[in-house]
């Protein structure tokens, strides 16, 4: 899992990404492609 300041680059990367919230973080999940998960700072 990658932490980065802004995720929008990420998000960009794989069209399956998802950008979701949980418990007030910012977080990219990819179900095809797990690697591609990454969380905000």
């Amino acid at each position: 899992m990658k932490i980065a300041s802004s995720l929008k680059s990420l998000k960009k990367r794989d069209i399956n990404s998802k950008l979701v919230r949980r418990r007030g973080r910012v977080y990219i999940i990819n179900k095809k492609n797990p690697k591609f998960k990454a969380r905000q700072k």
